[in-house]
């Protein structure tokens, strides 16, 4: 006779919470997805209670202590990771539209039979004659429109500087097409390409493209009272992959409010379906992005519109990538390095010096993540005597505690996230608190706080590779010390 034993386990599935029991013979992945309701390729984890409940890998099903809580992690390698973070896709719903940032190096697309035909012939007769090449009207436009589909593939709104590059592989890569009187020998090319994207914009605008149709209908001699045609500009400022896609095919806004109060009903529920809410999540990703971009709608109302969002889902569809794997593992490889410069720069300050001191002594690097990327003006302290005053808060942390103020505050009983003066999530970890306020501020395109301007850039465009070219100085200068050979 074998013995098979029955553990009780508490599992956390992202913002999802539940209880269940396993068989102790339950080793076989397949048959956990099978337990756990689960779609998606995952690595368990679980609370150590030998290692100060530590999270720790688990590797065999014995290891769990009796009514353990169990984590579920998903593995970057999901292919389900392509459209959303454990989403069913419903049979209208559509992927999106992008699933990739703007690439350092542009890959030239394959133009039409003939075109390329022309270029390999006049590439040959550069290289012999140096004599350049004369496409008629035809070909030239089968060459910017094939490349103005390129760009758009990956952004509606290319700046001049990646315009630029793509001149320059077209150039590079056709020496034939090289212009004789300009100095990089496509300067010509990217004017046209400039000129293509906004012909390219419009025809999309005209065939219904939500992402170009919002930025339409500005003055004209016909609409002399409406707004100019370069303010209000509604595009990615923030490296958004998937900024306003149109509605899944099939689906108007009717329908998809419909699906959206469906999931209000089904959140009230106490038996949920997860399953469905997490499929209706998805479907009606596009209405939430016009609630957010186009109606411009406070934090707090789409909240309460949307009971079921989980940031980092959210932030996953609009940027495809995973939120909480990238921080922190980004985090990971640059913490020594951040502890030494933060050591250097408190060196020149003894007070400052002190405290940090105190936090490394203290704290173990999964607690002292945080101190490095903020502020502390950005926290407000409250010892739960009296209710806080949080109504000139635009953007923090509140952190609860009964006993202490000293450094160890960054542990406290609860954290609050103040968006506007007002508590909209809790939660139980100051990284993640720190993870969920970054996701608030990004996907619901609200301005970085002025005074954590360079925080928030320095989380957005190293830590998590949203990069827009762009970087101030102070972010550039402490990214250069990260990255230098030591």
């Amino acid at each position: 006779l074998c013995v098979i034993s029955v553990q009780v386990l508490r599992v956390l599935e992202d913002d999802f919470i539940f209880t269940s029991s396993i068989c102790g013979s339950a080793k076989n992945k397949d048959k956990r997805k099978e337990k756990f309701d689960l779609t998606i390729d995952f690595t368990l984890s679980y609370q150590d209670p030998n290692f100060n409940r530590q999270l720790c890998s688990l590797l065999d099903i014995e290891e769990l202590p009796q009514k353990a809580v169990l984590i579920v992690v998903r593995s970057e390698s999901d292919a389900s990771s392509v459209v959303s973070d454990d989403t069913v896709i419903s049979p209208h719903a559509r992927m999106p539209e992008r699933a990739e940032i703007w690439t350092c190096i542009f890959r030239l697309p394959t133009f039409s039979f003939e075109v390329e035909l022309v270029l390999a012939e006049g590439n040959a007769a550069y290289e012999t004659t140096g004599k350049t090449l004369k496409l008629n009207r035809g070909q030239k436009h089968n060459i910017l429109e094939t490349l103005a589909e390129q760009m758009h593939g990956y952004k509606a709104y290319p700046n001049v500087k990646e315009i630029s590059m793509v001149a320059e592989a077209l150039v590079n890569k056709h020496p034939c097409l090289k212009e004789p009187g300009s100095c990089a020998g496509w300067y010509g090319w990217k004017n046209s390409l400039t000129f293509k994207m906004g012909n390219y914009r419009t025809k999309l605008s005209h065939a219904g493209s939500l992402e170009v149709a919002v930025n339409s209908g500005k003055r004209s001699k016909n609409n002399p009272q409406k707004d100019a045609p370069h303010t209000n500009i509604k595009r990615p400022k923030r490296a958004e992959i998937n900024f306003l896609p149109n509605f899944p095919r099939g689906e108007d806004a009717s329908s998809l409010e419909q699906q959206r109060q469906r999931i209000i009903d089904e959140v009230k529920m106490t038996d949920k379906n997860l399953v469905l809410i997490t499929k209706l999540m998805d479907s009606t990703f596009a209405l939430r992005r016009k609630e957010i971009v186009c109606n411009e709608l406070p934090v707090n109302e789409i909240l309460k519109r949307w009971p079921a969002l989980k940031l980092d889902s959210q932030f996953h569809r609009v940027t495809n990538v995973n939120l909480k794997n990238r921080f922190f593992a980004q985090l990971d490889q640059h913490t020594p390095r951040l502890q030494s410069l933060f050591q250097k720069e408190a060196s020149r300050t003894g007070k400052a010096s002190e405290l940090l001191d105190l936090l490394f002594r203290i704290y173990d690097l999964q607690v002292s993540w945080l101190q490095f990327l903020i502020d502390v003006s950005f926290f407000k302290m409250w010892d739960q005597s009296d209710e806080p005053n949080i109504n000139d808060v635009p953007l923090g942390l509140l952190l609860s505690y009964q006993t202490s103020s000293d450094a160890h505050f960054f542990c406290p009983e609860r954290i609050a996230v103040l968006i506007e003066g007002n508590t909209v999530i809790e939660s139980s970890t100051l990284s993640d608190a720190f993870i969920i306020l970054f996701a608030l501020t990004y996907t619901p395109h609200l301005n970085y706080p002025k005074q954590l301007h360079n925080t928030y850039d320095f989380v957005q465009k190293v830590l998590m590779g949203l990069e827009d070219g762009k970087l101030r100085p102070r972010v550039l200068s402490l990214k250069n010390d990260l990255l230098a050979v030591v």
